[in-house]
């Protein structure tokens, strides 16, 4: 009986659920393999004693509805920089990407199912050339892998950012408020782009398009000019404005080597205020709210169909691979060709021109 290893890397999104029951279903309908789940990413392999969990269909019964993942994730166990106290009480990083290569082939696994974004098929890669055999799954609510047409849980976190605007847009109306509604999207505006598309904002502020308070805040005057009105702003945490650079820290969490944005709705609020902006504003930032809840449709029917992909990659020693939407069916590519480019919004997508084309401003 051959052994596979599945895990969850990095933020949690609606759908990681389905696609580990679609894998275990799958694995399931054979009598060759046996699946097992490595709580809070590779950090079950890792730690000692093991934290691996035994996957069986009563396991992963019913699971597919639910958010957030079984397994449990972090983005605190990266094995190429992984936290190692030093003598002197300092931390430092050591990549022990070879060690755990070594470790998971001692306990005995074939195979490894690895279920993340940009980051964590970055160390599925630098685990294949380790030798490892292993496939990954797309996964980020910011869509920001560009070998997939789409990744799951963006769609409910779109679904999410739209059902919180059109809340905004009644009570913007109702008090001739300006209303700014930050959303997820690092270094990609793909939330904030379908969410202002869909919701009909006036405004959509995204990292790709740097923002100038002058043109926002005549942008808003404009509306305000005939009389009581009305603005709706959605934007990107990474946005930034012209010259400028996203807002937030620097983590403080040993192990996380992520910037964390946040602030940016406030920031703006604050800047327009100060140059005279002719209506109350008020922020909302719906921060991990997108993340959590019970995945639409849409996103249970691509994360289950992805968990059985990947799957059928596993079976059929289709290792270095990353399943992948493309052209309304799966496909697989390499994983090297998966973190190649960045899936940034391009400036000419269809998407930018039909905003452009409702007068929705980019603040550009």
């Amino acid at each position: 009986m051959k052994k596979l290893l599945v895990l969850t890397g990095g933020g949690d999104c609606p759908g990681l659920n389905a696609v580990i029951r679609g894998i275990v279903k799958a694995a399931s309908q054979t009598d060759e393999w046996k699946v097992y789940g490595s709580i809070e990413a590779f950090n079950g392999v890792i730690n000692e004693p093991n934290e691996i969990v035994r996957l069986t269909n009563k396991k992963i019964q019913g699971i597919h509805v639910k958010g957030g993942t079984i397994l449990k994730t972090t983005n605190k166990g990266n094995p190429l920089e992984f936290p190692i106290k030093k003598k002197d009480g300092t931390w430092g990083t050591k990549n022990i990407s070879k060690d755990l290569v070594k470790k998971i082939k001692k306990l005995g696994f074939d195979a490894v199912i690895n279920i993340g974004g940009d980051g964590s098929q970055k160390i599925s890669q630098a685990l294949y050339e380790k030798g490892l055999n292993i496939v990954g799954v797309p996964k980020t609510i910011d869509n920001d892998l560009s070998a997939t047409d789409v990744t799951f849980g963006f769609s409910t976190a779109v679904q999410i950012a739209t059902d919180s605007f059109d809340k905004l847009v009644t009570t913007a109306e109702s008090h001739h408020r300006v209303m700014i509604m930050e959303v997820m999207g690092r270094d990609a505006g793909w939330i904030a782009l379908h969410t202002a598309i869909a919701g009909g904002a006036e405004l959509c502020l995204i990292p790709e398009i740097p923002f100038d308070l002058k043109v926002i805040l005549k942008k808003i005057k404009k509306r305000y000019k005939k009389g009581k009105g009305f603005v709706n702003i959605v934007i990107a945490e990474g946005a930034m404005e012209k010259g400028g650079e996203s807002s937030g820290e620097q983590a403080t969490d040993v192990g996380d080597a992520h910037k964390k944005l946040a602030g940016i709705g406030n920031y703006l609020r604050t800047r327009l205020e100060e140059m005279g902006c002719p209506a109350q504003i008020r922020t909302t930032t719906l921060g991990h709210i997108q993340r959590g809840g019970t995945p639409i449709a849409f996103d249970r029917i691509l994360a289950s169909s992805m968990g059985v992909k990947a799957f059928e990659l596993v079976a059929e020693k289709q290792f270095g691979k990353m399943v992948a939407y493309q052209n309304y069916g799966l496909t697989q590519v390499t994983l090297e060709e998966a973190v190649a480019t960045y899936n940034h919004v391009n400036l000419d997508h269809y998407l930018i021109k039909t905003a452009r084309s409702l007068g929705i401003s980019f603040g550009d």
